[in-house]
């Protein structure tokens, strides 16, 4: 029996090395998840060049063209250094955005329920689909980085800049991707995500400062600008990717508010839709336990 004062239950040492343990297993849980998802792009190097298609006619059409228009672009950037950086985040948002896609085919195929009977979390299954969808603009990044640079653009090749642009890549690719995600699971058909994916992608790219500064928008336009995700990444991006860039929100809030809302969306809570959507759709696995006269089936 333990005297008055004494410590009862398991030593410090054991309980701090079981919560490492248990945080050591969940980000090797999520960045399995993330190594599977990112094989695919290793197996299908033709859709880097797919998507290299869109922000090569935004920079060398629509940037050449609105270059020769005075007054777009704030202060004495260019315009077309002025686009670099909303083109390189509005890439990263159409891999992220169509990203819930890939959840509903592998719904179809069956392939979720390999990660129902894994000991995985599906917070980790969420997150590491996420920070796939990182890895997959950072290729992008490396073609508006190199276009940019054939074109005259004014990059900052700091090494420490370019891990900003890349943070800032990834953590926007994690928001966007986990918000396909949860609509996915909430459409459940490709059908239904296709039109909705369309309808959400124009206006949160149209409505932030990727592609002309907040002042030149009206007032309501503004607001909805400043709820926008998209903008705080564009500001984060434009400042450190230019030699001449200047964020109008700060470095600080730009990642505070990207990072507050992926973590939001990627919370493991029991009542969330992501958590309940397409894998509760999904019937329990069966185990089968051979036996000399009969084989019988037991729901795990």
């Amino acid at each position: 029996m333990a005297k008055s004062g004494e410590h009862v239950g398991p030593p410090v040492s054991m309980v701090d090395r079981s919560v490492g343990q248990a945080l050591g297993d969940y980000v090797l849980q999520t960045l399995g998840v993330a190594a599977a998802e990112v094989q695919k792009l290793y197996h299908d190097p033709l859709e880097l060049l797919t998507r290299a298609v869109q922000p090569v006619l935004w920079l060398m059409l629509f940037g050449e063209v609105m270059a020769r228009v005075r007054g777009v672009a704030p202060g004495n950037i260019p315009y077309l250094d002025f686009l670099a950086a909303g083109i390189l985040a509005q890439s990263a948002l159409f891999v992220a955005i169509f990203y819930g896609i890939s959840a509903i085919w592998e719904h179809d195929l069956g392939v979720l329920q390999r990660y129902l009977v894994s000991p995985a979390p599906r917070s980790a299954l969420v997150l590491g689909k996420a920070l796939s969808a990182g890895v997959r603009a950072l290729s992008q990044a490396l073609i508006v980085y190199v276009l940019a640079l054939v074109l005259g653009v004014g990059i900052n090749l700091n090494p420490l800049n370019i891990l900003g642009v890349a943070a800032a890549i990834i953590l926007g690719s994690a928001l966007f991707s986990t918000l396909s995600l949860m609509i996915a699971c909430i459409v459940k058909t490709r059908e239904r995500f296709m039109g909705i994916g369309q309808v959400l992608t124009m206006p949160i790219f149209f409505a932030s400062n990727a592609i002309y500064p907040l002042s030149l928008m009206p007032a309501w336009l503004r607001a909805v600008s400043h709820a926008n995700p998209l903008t705080y990444e564009v500001d984060a991006l434009r400042a450190l990717m230019l030699t001449n860039g200047v964020s109008e929100y700060g470095l600080l809030l730009d990642f505070g508010v990207l990072l507050s809302v992926t973590v939001a969306l990627t919370a493991d809570r029991r009542k969330n839709v992501w958590t309940h959507g397409l894998l509760t759709g999904i019937p329990a696995p069966r185990v089968v336990f051979e036996r000399p006269s009969r084989t019988r089936y037991w729901h795990v």
